[in-house]
Protein backbone atom coordinates (compact mmCIF):
# COMPACT_ATOMS: atom_id res chain seq x y z
CA UNK A 1 0.00 0.00 0.00
CA UNK A 2 1.48 3.38 -1.17
CA UNK A 3 0.31 6.52 0.86
CA UNK A 4 0.08 9.95 -0.73
CA UNK A 5 1.15 12.39 1.57
CA UNK A 6 0.03 15.92 1.93
CA UNK A 7 2.42 18.64 3.56
CA UNK A 8 1.44 21.86 5.45
CA UNK A 9 4.54 24.17 5.55
CA UNK A 10 7.27 24.34 2.96
CA UNK A 11 9.54 26.31 4.97
CA UNK A 12 13.03 24.63 6.42
CA UNK A 13 11.51 21.76 8.18
CA UNK A 14 8.96 21.32 5.42
CA UNK A 15 11.57 21.26 2.93
CA UNK A 16 13.12 18.45 4.78
CA UNK A 17 10.33 16.50 5.13
CA UNK A 18 9.31 16.56 1.45
CA UNK A 19 13.02 15.45 0.50
CA UNK A 20 12.54 12.85 3.16
CA UNK A 21 9.43 11.58 1.91
CA UNK A 22 9.89 11.63 -2.13
CA UNK A 23 13.70 10.10 -1.85
CA UNK A 24 14.35 7.93 1.35
CA UNK A 25 10.51 6.71 2.52
CA UNK A 26 9.67 3.28 0.54
CA UNK A 27 5.83 2.84 0.85
CA UNK A 28 5.49 6.27 0.56
CA UNK A 29 4.30 9.33 -2.20
CA UNK A 30 4.35 13.09 -1.57
CA UNK A 31 1.60 14.39 -3.56
CA UNK A 32 -0.04 17.55 -2.43
CA UNK A 33 1.81 20.79 -0.77
CA UNK A 34 0.26 24.19 0.66
CA UNK A 35 2.61 26.83 2.70
CA UNK A 36 1.11 30.50 3.73
CA UNK A 37 2.88 31.88 1.63
CA UNK A 38 2.08 30.49 -2.08
CA UNK A 39 5.19 30.96 -3.55
CA UNK A 40 6.94 28.73 -0.86
CA UNK A 41 4.87 25.68 -1.79
CA UNK A 42 5.50 26.64 -5.82
CA UNK A 43 9.23 26.57 -5.47
CA UNK A 44 8.68 23.31 -3.30
CA UNK A 45 6.50 21.99 -5.74
CA UNK A 46 8.41 22.83 -9.13
CA UNK A 47 11.50 20.60 -7.45
CA UNK A 48 9.61 17.52 -7.90
CA UNK A 49 7.10 15.93 -10.54
CA UNK A 50 3.36 15.17 -9.84
CA UNK A 51 3.18 17.36 -6.95
CA UNK A 52 -0.44 19.34 -6.56
CA UNK A 53 -0.10 22.72 -4.98
CA UNK A 54 -3.26 23.37 -2.55
CA UNK A 55 -4.82 27.30 -1.43
CA UNK A 56 -5.16 26.26 2.06
CA UNK A 57 -4.42 23.71 4.41
CA UNK A 58 -8.07 22.59 4.46
CA UNK A 59 -8.41 21.86 0.62
CA UNK A 60 -5.34 20.01 1.68
CA UNK A 61 -6.72 17.89 3.95
CA UNK A 62 -9.89 17.40 2.64
CA UNK A 63 -7.79 15.54 -0.70
CA UNK A 64 -9.11 12.44 -1.41
CA UNK A 65 -6.07 11.78 -2.97
CA UNK A 66 -4.35 12.69 0.34
CA UNK A 67 -3.77 9.51 2.40
CA UNK A 68 -2.52 11.19 5.57
CA UNK A 69 -0.88 14.75 6.40
CA UNK A 70 2.74 15.98 7.64
CA UNK A 71 1.91 19.28 9.18
CA UNK A 72 5.13 21.81 9.71
CA UNK A 73 3.55 25.24 9.52
CA UNK A 74 3.85 27.72 11.84
CA UNK A 75 3.99 26.20 15.32
CA UNK A 76 0.64 28.32 16.41
CA UNK A 77 -0.88 26.49 13.46
CA UNK A 78 -0.66 22.95 14.62
CA UNK A 79 -3.69 22.40 16.66
CA UNK A 80 -6.24 23.51 13.86
CA UNK A 81 -4.74 21.41 11.22
CA UNK A 82 -4.00 18.13 13.48
CA UNK A 83 -7.87 18.90 14.50
CA UNK A 84 -8.85 18.51 10.73
CA UNK A 85 -6.73 16.18 10.17
CA UNK A 86 -8.78 13.98 12.67
CA UNK A 87 -12.23 15.19 11.82
CA UNK A 88 -11.21 14.00 7.87
CA UNK A 89 -9.80 10.40 9.98
CA UNK A 90 -6.13 10.96 8.48
CA UNK A 91 -2.48 10.00 10.10
CA UNK A 92 -1.16 12.95 10.72
CA UNK A 93 2.55 13.46 11.69
CA UNK A 94 2.66 17.05 13.57
CA UNK A 95 6.41 18.85 14.17
CA UNK A 96 6.54 19.99 17.63
CA UNK A 97 4.93 21.58 19.92
CA UNK A 98 1.54 19.71 19.05
CA UNK A 99 -0.19 22.99 20.41
CA UNK A 100 0.57 26.08 21.87
CA UNK A 101 -1.26 25.49 24.87
CA UNK A 102 -2.00 22.86 27.13
CA UNK A 103 -5.90 23.37 26.60
CA UNK A 104 -5.34 22.84 23.27
CA UNK A 105 -3.41 19.77 23.68
CA UNK A 106 -6.09 19.21 26.14
CA UNK A 107 -8.74 19.38 22.52
CA UNK A 108 -7.05 17.19 20.77
CA UNK A 109 -6.49 14.43 23.09
CA UNK A 110 -10.36 14.66 23.49
CA UNK A 111 -10.76 14.68 19.77
CA UNK A 112 -8.73 11.29 19.00
CA UNK A 113 -10.13 9.60 22.23
CA UNK A 114 -13.75 10.15 20.71
CA UNK A 115 -12.57 9.12 17.25
CA UNK A 116 -11.70 5.89 19.03
CA UNK A 117 -8.26 5.58 16.80
CA UNK A 118 -4.75 7.10 17.07
CA UNK A 119 -4.14 9.19 14.75
CA UNK A 120 -1.76 11.77 15.63
CA UNK A 121 1.63 11.18 16.03
CA UNK A 122 4.43 14.19 17.58
CA UNK A 123 7.92 14.94 15.78
CA UNK A 124 9.55 14.03 18.68
CA UNK A 125 12.41 12.37 16.23
CA UNK A 126 15.04 11.86 18.78
CA UNK A 127 12.94 9.08 19.71
CA UNK A 128 13.95 7.26 16.47
CA UNK A 129 17.82 8.16 16.78
CA UNK A 130 19.65 5.50 16.89
CA UNK A 131 21.87 6.31 20.00
CA UNK A 132 18.67 6.78 22.47
CA UNK A 133 16.89 3.66 21.09
CA UNK A 134 20.10 1.72 21.80
CA UNK A 135 20.12 3.39 25.53
CA UNK A 136 16.98 2.57 26.18
CA UNK A 137 16.92 -0.84 24.71
CA UNK A 138 20.01 -2.04 27.44
CA UNK A 139 17.82 -0.12 29.69
CA UNK A 140 15.23 -2.40 29.42
CA UNK A 141 17.34 -5.97 29.32
CA UNK A 142 18.07 -4.92 32.82
CA UNK A 143 21.59 -5.39 32.61
CA UNK A 144 22.67 -2.11 34.25
CA UNK A 145 20.20 -1.95 37.05
CA UNK A 146 17.54 0.54 37.92
CA UNK A 147 18.25 4.29 36.33
CA UNK A 148 19.63 6.95 39.05
CA UNK A 149 20.41 9.75 36.75
CA UNK A 150 20.31 10.93 33.53
CA UNK A 151 22.60 13.96 32.53
CA UNK A 152 21.67 15.79 29.27
CA UNK A 153 23.18 18.37 27.12
CA UNK A 154 21.73 20.75 24.48
CA UNK A 155 24.16 23.31 22.78
CA UNK A 156 23.33 25.38 19.70
CA UNK A 157 26.05 27.04 18.08
CA UNK A 158 24.50 30.10 17.84
CA UNK A 159 20.64 30.65 18.17
CA UNK A 160 18.09 32.87 16.31
CA UNK A 161 17.49 36.16 17.79
CA UNK A 162 14.05 35.50 18.40
CA UNK A 163 15.45 32.71 21.05
CA UNK A 164 14.31 34.56 24.80
CA UNK A 165 14.76 32.58 28.04
CA UNK A 166 11.83 31.36 27.72
CA UNK A 167 12.38 29.58 24.33
CA UNK A 168 15.18 28.27 25.87
CA UNK A 169 12.98 25.88 27.65
CA UNK A 170 9.70 25.76 25.60
CA UNK A 171 11.78 25.55 22.36
CA UNK A 172 14.94 23.50 23.25
CA UNK A 173 14.78 21.80 26.25
CA UNK A 174 11.11 19.88 25.30
CA UNK A 175 13.30 17.87 23.29
CA UNK A 176 15.35 16.43 26.57
CA UNK A 177 11.91 16.13 28.53
CA UNK A 178 10.12 14.16 25.86
CA UNK A 179 13.50 11.89 25.18
CA UNK A 180 13.80 11.23 28.81
CA UNK A 181 10.51 10.08 29.18
CA UNK A 182 10.74 7.75 26.52
CA UNK A 183 13.76 6.48 27.79
CA UNK A 184 12.98 6.30 31.54
CA UNK A 185 9.18 5.29 30.88
CA UNK A 186 8.28 7.64 33.55
CA UNK A 187 6.09 10.90 34.63
CA UNK A 188 8.19 13.92 35.81
CA UNK A 189 6.91 14.62 39.42
CA UNK A 190 9.08 17.98 39.70
CA UNK A 191 11.06 20.61 37.55
CA UNK A 192 13.47 23.47 39.38
CA UNK A 193 15.13 25.68 36.92
CA UNK A 194 18.50 27.74 37.50
CA UNK A 195 19.47 30.56 34.98
CA UNK A 196 22.86 30.62 34.18
CA UNK A 197 24.38 34.17 33.36
CA UNK A 198 24.27 35.59 29.92
CA UNK A 199 26.81 34.99 27.48
CA UNK A 200 28.80 38.08 26.26
CA UNK A 201 27.91 37.28 22.81
CA UNK A 202 24.19 37.25 23.33
CA UNK A 203 23.02 39.20 26.65
CA UNK A 204 19.22 39.14 25.61
CA UNK A 205 18.74 35.61 26.56
CA UNK A 206 19.88 33.22 29.27
CA UNK A 207 21.64 29.42 29.13
CA UNK A 208 19.15 27.74 31.72
CA UNK A 209 19.68 24.40 33.61
CA UNK A 210 16.48 22.24 34.49
CA UNK A 211 15.91 19.52 37.09
CA UNK A 212 13.88 17.13 36.61
CA UNK A 213 12.60 14.60 38.99
CA UNK A 214 10.66 11.27 38.55
CA UNK A 215 7.79 9.97 39.87
CA UNK A 216 9.99 6.91 41.09
CA UNK A 217 12.74 9.44 41.86
CA UNK A 218 15.38 9.47 38.88
CA UNK A 219 16.65 12.69 38.72
CA UNK A 220 17.12 14.25 34.98
CA UNK A 221 19.51 17.60 34.67
CA UNK A 222 19.34 19.26 31.25
CA UNK A 223 22.08 22.11 30.27
CA UNK A 224 20.46 23.94 27.16
CA UNK A 225 22.87 26.51 26.11
CA UNK A 226 21.87 28.25 23.25
CA UNK A 227 25.15 30.07 21.91
CA UNK A 228 28.06 27.71 22.37
CA UNK A 229 29.79 28.99 18.87
CA UNK A 230 31.32 25.94 18.69
CA UNK A 231 28.82 23.52 17.09
CA UNK A 232 25.26 21.60 17.71
CA UNK A 233 25.84 19.59 20.04
CA UNK A 234 23.59 16.80 21.84
CA UNK A 235 24.94 15.07 24.74
CA UNK A 236 23.04 12.50 27.08
CA UNK A 237 24.82 9.98 29.51
CA UNK A 238 22.50 7.31 31.55
CA UNK A 239 23.88 6.31 35.24
CA UNK A 240 22.35 3.36 36.63
CA UNK A 241 22.83 1.13 39.51
CA UNK A 242 24.90 -1.41 38.02
CA UNK A 243 27.07 0.91 35.29
CA UNK A 244 26.21 3.48 33.36
CA UNK A 245 25.72 4.22 29.24
CA UNK A 246 26.61 7.21 27.00
CA UNK A 247 25.38 8.35 23.72
CA UNK A 248 28.63 8.52 21.05
CA UNK A 249 29.68 11.37 19.15
CA UNK A 250 27.78 10.73 15.65
CA UNK A 251 30.99 11.85 12.94
CA UNK A 252 32.01 9.62 9.70
CA UNK A 253 35.55 10.34 10.46
CA UNK A 254 38.23 11.49 12.65
CA UNK A 255 40.37 14.41 11.67
CA UNK A 256 43.85 14.19 12.81
CA UNK A 257 45.73 18.11 11.66
CA UNK A 258 47.61 20.79 12.67
CA UNK A 259 49.06 18.67 16.77
CA UNK A 260 45.19 18.19 17.10
CA UNK A 261 43.10 14.78 16.63
CA UNK A 262 39.03 15.22 16.88
CA UNK A 263 36.06 15.49 15.11
CA UNK A 264 33.90 17.69 13.28
CA UNK A 265 30.68 19.41 15.10
CA UNK A 266 27.69 19.59 13.62
CA UNK A 267 26.23 22.95 12.51
CA UNK A 268 22.70 22.40 13.54
CA UNK A 269 20.02 19.73 14.46
CA UNK A 270 19.35 18.95 10.97
CA UNK A 271 22.76 17.21 10.25
CA UNK A 272 23.13 15.59 13.90
CA UNK A 273 19.42 13.71 13.69
CA UNK A 274 18.95 13.54 9.80
CA UNK A 275 18.77 9.55 10.37
CA UNK A 276 16.44 10.17 13.18
CA UNK A 277 14.57 12.49 10.85
CA UNK A 278 14.37 9.62 8.25
CA UNK A 279 14.15 6.63 10.45
CA UNK A 280 10.82 8.76 11.98
CA UNK A 281 9.13 9.17 8.31
CA UNK A 282 9.69 5.58 7.55
CA UNK A 283 8.26 4.30 10.74
CA UNK A 284 4.94 6.78 10.54
CA UNK A 285 4.66 5.43 6.90
CA UNK A 286 4.91 1.53 8.31
CA UNK A 287 2.47 2.77 11.17
CA UNK A 288 -0.38 3.99 8.88
CA UNK A 289 0.20 1.01 6.64
CA UNK A 290 0.39 -1.99 9.68
CA UNK A 291 -1.97 -0.03 12.26
CA UNK A 292 0.56 -0.23 14.68
CA UNK A 293 0.82 3.42 16.25
CA UNK A 294 4.97 4.46 16.94
CA UNK A 295 6.26 7.38 18.07
CA UNK A 296 5.30 10.36 20.27
CA UNK A 297 1.60 9.90 20.78
CA UNK A 298 -0.55 13.03 21.40
CA UNK A 299 -0.69 12.49 24.69
CA UNK A 300 3.15 12.43 24.71
CA UNK A 301 2.50 16.35 23.53
CA UNK A 302 0.31 16.89 25.86
CA UNK A 303 2.78 15.85 28.79
CA UNK A 304 5.83 17.48 27.13
CA UNK A 305 3.56 20.73 26.81
CA UNK A 306 2.64 20.22 30.62
CA UNK A 307 6.19 19.40 31.30
CA UNK A 308 7.34 22.85 29.64
CA UNK A 309 4.97 25.30 30.36
CA UNK A 310 5.35 24.04 34.35
CA UNK A 311 9.18 24.88 33.70
CA UNK A 312 8.24 28.01 32.79
CA UNK A 313 6.83 28.56 35.95
CA UNK A 314 9.16 27.75 37.73
CA UNK A 315 11.39 29.66 36.11
CA UNK A 316 9.80 32.51 36.90
CA UNK A 317 8.89 31.15 40.54
CA UNK A 318 12.88 30.20 41.06
CA UNK A 319 11.05 27.35 43.15
CA UNK A 320 10.98 23.46 42.90
CA UNK A 321 7.52 23.03 41.06
CA UNK A 322 5.33 20.26 41.35
CA UNK A 323 3.96 18.49 37.45
CA UNK A 324 0.71 18.01 37.38
CA UNK A 325 -0.35 15.50 34.63
CA UNK A 326 -3.95 14.17 34.07
CA UNK A 327 -4.93 10.20 34.19
CA UNK A 328 -3.38 8.70 30.52
CA UNK A 329 -6.41 7.21 29.00
CA UNK A 330 -6.10 3.31 28.20
CA UNK A 331 -5.91 4.39 23.99
CA UNK A 332 -2.09 5.54 24.87
CA UNK A 333 -1.13 2.72 26.57
CA UNK A 334 -0.51 0.53 23.54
Amino acid sequence: MTVNVGLIGCGIMGTDHAIILRRMVAGARLVAVQDAFAQRAESLAARFTGLHVHATPEALIADPNVHAVVVASADDSHAGYVLACIRAGKPVLCEKPLAASNDACREIVAAELAYGKRLVQVGFMRRFDPGYVTMRDTLRSGSLGKPIFLHCVHRNKIAPDYITSDLVIANSAVHEMDVARFLLDEEFAAVTVISARASRLSSQRQPQFVVLETVAGVVVTVEISPDAQYGYDVQGELVCEDGSMSLAPVPNVTLRKAGHSGFVVEEDWRTRFADAYRLQACAWIEAIQTGRPTGSSAWDGYAASVTAYTALDALKSRQRTAIHLEARPALYDQ
